[in-house]
């Protein structure tokens, strides 16, 4: 088994955090397939590594067209299907009190996400969050962001959700970006950025836990990234590995979302069709389009929901 990355918690909590599907990392062996089987990607693409950046850059308008609006033949096809970058689903948990939000005097269900900008387990992460919720909603004022270059995994292309705003009849969103991708070597730490209010980081102390994740090293209690569907399900940590995302740019794996065939898309689309799943399961089936989609129900029937 590969060893463990060293990954920085939120602020003021110290430890080594938690890679991808809670406490497992793909062995190397594997980490040199995905990089093997994308470098035809890479070539036709003529994708450059992302670098970082302290300052807000708004997301390119047509990568976000392509990655909101992925067809709903690429989620029906790949289904939870990913051989080359395995990804796991949220964990559900019951007899919590749900999490909702009031938007417009209606009652809705949250999603709460907690992650920084540095973390590049949140970098992938963001992939498939922002294409689930897209099937529900829309987004506005994404921007660019990749991890930080003193991290593993550095520079992985993602998004931020820092002036980020989501609009959607079924379901509410919320997040924390507690730090920038910018290293500060005086602090030996990367720069503060959003200070979650005291319910949210009530809400990530109690469940980012062993307690509530299944499998989960109580010395990895409180690792990023963090989300709570409703507070029915849990992801806690990336759902499938940054590695698979390195030395691409946004505009690349957002052009290759309708390529079924590509280990990136495959990863990416599975873990967007589990959060689906998950939504689903808090909004009454609703959209029904979404909800009854092959996909989707595939993903349903992996999940037991």
């Amino acid at each position: 088994m590969a060893k463990k990355p060293v990954a920085k918690r939120p602020p003021a909590k110290t430890s080594t955090g938690r890679p991808a599907g809670l406490f497992t990392w793909l062995a190397v062996g594997l980490v040199v397939l995905v990089v093997a089987a994308l470098v035809i990607i890479k070539v036709t693409s003529g994708s450059t590594p992302s670098t970082g950046s302290s300052t807000f850059q708004a997301a390119d308008p047509t990568t976000v067209t392509e990655l909101t609006t992925v067809p709903a033949s690429v989620f029906n096809t790949v289904g939870v299907t990913s051989p080359v970058a395995p990804v796991n689903a949220p964990q559900s948990i019951a007899g919590q009190p749900a999490l909702t939000a009031t938007v417009n005097g209606k009652t809705l269900p949250e999603v709460f996400y907690f992650g920084a900008e540095y973390c590049p387990f949140c970098a992938a992460q963001r992939w498939p969050t922002i294409i689930a919720l897209s099937r529900f909603g829309t987004w506005s004022n994404l921007g660019n962001m990749s991890s930080g270059s003193q991290d593993i995994d550095p520079n992985t292309p993602t998004f931020t959700f820092l002036k980020a705003t989501y609009t959607s009849p079924y379901i509410a969103f919320r997040s924390v970006e507690s730090e920038t991708n910018v290293y500060d070597a005086a602090i030996s730490s990367y720069t503060k950025l959003q200070t979650p209010t005291k319910s949210e980081l009530t809400l990530f102390d109690k469940y980012d836990t062993s307690k509530y994740i299944k499998g989960l090293p109580a010395t990895d209690d409180g690792s990023i990234p963090f989300m709570s569907l409703g507070n029915k399900f849990l992801v806690s940590g990336a759902s499938f590995t940054p590695a698979a995302l390195a030395g691409l740019s946004r505009n690349a794996i957002a052009q290759d979302l309708k390529t079924t065939s590509s280990p990136v898309t495959e990863a990416i689309i599975t873990s967007a069709n589990y959060l689906t799943a998950s939504i689903c399961s808090l909004t009454n089936n609703q959209p029904s389009t979404v909800c009854t989609s092959t996909g989707v129900m595939a993903a349903k029937k992996a999940m037991k929901i």
